[in-house]
């Protein structure tokens, strides 16, 4: 019998390509469900490994992809919202959750593919209701993964006549590690092993691979997942780095193990399916799930040890922006709101700290175009974000308790800063956006333009920086000054605006060069204004 080539090469690369897309639109639709809580679950669930490895779990079943959970977790420990440990216990839930997907596979509804697909088309096109249109993403990207299966099924069908093929599944299960190697350069390639879990699931229940040699390319393929949180981890952070590093370790450490006992765990998998009389996908998928369940438990008791290594393997010191509140104790509240007062003005001053160091961070940016500023950048106005909200709650809840009329007017002082610091945070998001446009589109700005914006930048990172010394020490002085510097800023912008004109009807500059730069001063105009609101705020001057 001659085999297609075309035919069967089209047929499989288009069923892997509605494959993950339907798994992508799946776990989009799943996420939207979920709404804008699950960096919030990981956040607030892995006080401890064990609950690291739930919510590791839970989220990775909600967004359908063990990668996706490693490069949030890779972000989380940047940031400062989970230390190394708990993120090694995400990393093994991360693991377990994606089974989920083989198991989904496991229950063979291929022939309904379509009419399913059809059901969520039909949710989200003729339906209005966002709720309903994520459900109806879900449904379609669940009908188009058993429909891309199918199509990868019908596509493989003829290798079972080929020679060549017959021989290399001989020899996967003579050499177990050749199988390995092949499961992990196709994960790599593809960047999604719940795809080729199911591509193994369609060759297996085909009959054109045997159990023994399936088991190893299941191992393959739990190592080559990996390789996206390297990727991830490229040029980011020392914790980044060791996070991606923890993914590989662990599971190469399982695939290792389990190729030792391959023996009494191929036997283990026949037993399973003898006693549940198994179909072929869900005997892959038992397979899938014993493995990453026995791994983390195997695993579980050395999260230390496995910490330690990947401390000595990517060594140095990481700069980490710390989200979470240092001074915000609940008790203060009740028991001494006058001390609570005191522990909320020392995170405001932390916040404005983050503020100064934001702002320092988009004018390195600007200067040298480096991402890490900008991803430095883009972290500290998160974590402003993230006191913003925690600091004001903290405030309110203080605000129902008996203050004096000092305190109040020094809780009122804390309201307004707070909220000043968090639209600085704003406009320097803003800058750093501006300047990813400036290299996206290669625009080019004059030498005078830029003499401008230093000029301008460090005036403002002055005034902002003054602005929180004088809230800190309740220095009038220092206060006054910041009036005088908002003064200088508000001159400049309106000089440098009019100096850009002149460029630009000379032909100095483009167009683009000139909305970026006036983009810029204006912002930086903002931010003076919102740097006086602090100081006179000190000076007991409200607006």
């Amino acid at each position: 019998m001659e085999v297609n080539w075309q035919e069967v090469f089209f047929t499989f690369i288009g069923g892997l390509g509605i494959f993950l897309f339907g798994l992508k639109f799946m776990g989009d639709g799943l996420q939207k469900t979920a709404g804008d809580r699950l960096r919030a679950i990981l956040d607030r669930f892995t006080t401890n490994p064990f609950m690291g490895v739930l919510a590791g779990i839970v989220v990775t079943i909600l967004i359908q992809s063990s990668s996706g959970t490693t490069v949030i977790v890779i972000g989380l420990v940047s940031a400062g919202f989970m230390t190394l440990r708990q993120a090694i216990g995400v990393i093994m839930g991360a693991n377990i959750g994606t089974t989920v997907t083989a198991f989904i596979i496991g229950f063979d509804i291929g022939a309904y593919a379509l009419p399913i697909i059809a059901v969520g088309a039909f949710l989200l096109f003729f339906i209005k209701k966002p709720q309903i249109n994520n459900l109806g993403m879900v449904v379609f990207g669940f009908g188009g993964l058993f429909y891309g299966l199918e199509l990868m099924g019908e596509g493989m069908k003829p290798l079972r006549e080929l020679q060549a093929f017959i021989d290399l599944t001989q020899s996967m299960s003579e050499i177990p590690i050749l199988g390995v190697v092949i499961g992990t350069v196709f994960t790599v390639v593809v960047q999604s092993s719940s795809a080729t879990i199911g591509i193994l699931q369609g060759l297996y229940s085909e009959d054109l691979i045997t159990l023994q040699a399936a088991l190893p390319v299941l191992f393959g393929d739990n190592i080559g997942t990996t390789i996206t949180a390297v990727l991830a981890s490229i040029g980011a952070s020392v914790a980044a780095k060791r996070a991606a590093m923890v993914h590989v370790m662990f599971n190469v450490i399982g695939s290792l193990l389990f190729l030792i006992l391959l023996i009494p765990f191929t036997a283990f998998i026949v037993w399973i399916d003898q006693f549940m009389n198994l179909n072929p996908e869900m005997q892959i998928a038992f397979a899938h799930g014993t493995f990453n369940v026995t791994n983390t438990i195997i695993q579980f008791p050395f999260i230390a040890a496995l910490a330690w290594v990947v401390t000595k393997v990517v060594p140095g010191n990481d700069v980490v922006v710390e989200f979470k509140p240092k001074h915000l104790d609940p008790n203060f509240i009740e028991q001494s709101p006058s001390i609570a007062l005191g522990q909320a003005k020392e995170e405001v001053l932390r916040m404005g700290q983050f503020a100064v160091q934001g702002l320092t961070e988009s004018f390195e940016y600007l200067k040298t175009k480096n991402k890490k500023n900008a991803e430095l950048g883009y972290q500290v106005e998160d974590a402003i974000n993230n006191l913003d909200s925690k600091i004001t709650d903290y405030l309110i809840k203080l605000s129902s308790t008996s203050l004096s009329a000092q305190e109040s007017e020094r809780h009122s002082v804390l309201m307004d800063t707070v909220r000043d610091i968090e639209r600085i945070g704003d406009h320097f998001e803003n800058v750093i956006e501006l300047v990813d446009y400036q290299q996206a589109n290669k625009v080019k700005m004059t030498d005078e333009a830029m003499e401008d914006l230093n000029e301008m930048f460090t005036l403002t990172i002055e005034a902002v920086s003054q602005s929180i010394d004088s809230l800190d020490t309740n220095d009038h002085d220092k206060a006054r000054s910041v009036a005088e510097k908002e003064d200088l800023l508000d001159k400049m912008e309106r000089k440098f605006r009019k100096k850009h004109i002149l460029r630009l009807n000379e032909g100095a500059c483009s167009g683009q060069a000139g909305i970026v730069f006036v983009d810029i001063i204006s912002n930086l105009e903002r931010i003076g204004d919102h740097s006086v609101n602090i100081a006179e705020a000190v000076l007991g001057i409200r607006n």
